[in-house]
């Protein structure tokens, strides 16, 4: 049997792609350096290898998918999306987020239902798990991209949007920092954030890490690191997620 240390890390280390476009799983730190859940769990899962973790910081996740699929990383750490498929294989669920609407406060949008209107202009970041889920589900508002994620709240002040669309944590943070916002209550969507790997390493490696990131979430790691990084607003992930 193929020793899942070769089918994870053919190159040696094991090379993980760290989006620092989502906030709830990483970030930089005061020394520059990539810090986080995806962070310790690239780590957790190098070590379970026998292998150094090298972290390659990218800063949205379509750069994070892109960097798999092209084989730069042999993993990486963002939302479970049928468009990204093709090229994706993932593990089960680690994370669970919630995506939410983030308006002005005399805006008429009162809840998660008001805001699929005709008129209604709703920012999300390119290629994000919340802009793909949108673009399918959208009857009457209109979608408008922003470059990436941390560029959304800044267009939708900017171009004078009726709705901004991301991480719950993300834009209650957005709306603490500018007087003048609110988000709407509920949520539009929950992202499932997994583990990834490009499926041309074929079902031998999506196996092993399946495995290898089963186990870690069994464990409790998952878990650990949201309480560790004083993440709020999103869970480790359970069986029935």
């Amino acid at each position: 049997m193929p020793d899942p240390a070769d089918l994870l890390a053919p190159a040696g280390p094991l090379r993980a792609a760290i989006n620092l476009g989502n906030p709830i799983l990483a970030r930089l730190g005061a020394d520059g350096a990539p810090e986080g859940v995806s962070v310790d769990l690239a780590r957790a899962i190098a070590a379970r290898l026998g292998r150094e973790a090298v972290l390659l910081p990218v800063e949205a996740a379509p750069r994070s998918v892109a960097a798999v699929a092209g084989g730069r990383a042999d993993i990486g750490f963002f939302a479970i999306d049928p468009e990204r498929g093709r090229e994706i294989a993932w593990t089960s669920p680690i994370v669970i987020i919630e995506g939410a609407y983030l308006v002005r406060a005399e805006s008429p949008l009162r809840r998660i239902e008001d805001v699929d209107a005709p008129g209604v202009r709703i920012a999300a970041g390119r290629g994000s798990a919340y802009a793909l889920h949108l673009a399918r589900h959208l009857r009457q508002a209109r979608l408008v991209e922003a470059p990436t994620s941390p560029e959304v709240v800044p267009q939708f002040l900017a171009q004078h949007l009726e709705a901004a669309a991301g991480i719950r944590q993300q834009m209650e943070a957005d709306a603490a920092r500018h007087p003048g916002l609110r988000v709407l209550p509920g949520a539009f969507m929950t992202i499932r954030q997994a583990v990834a790997l490009a499926r041309s390493r074929g079902e031998a490696a999506a196996g092993a890490l399946t495995s290898l990131v089963a186990e870690l979430v069994a464990g409790g790691a998952v878990a650990d690191a949201l309480t560790r990084h004083g993440i709020e607003g999103a869970r480790a992930a359970g069986p029935g997620d």
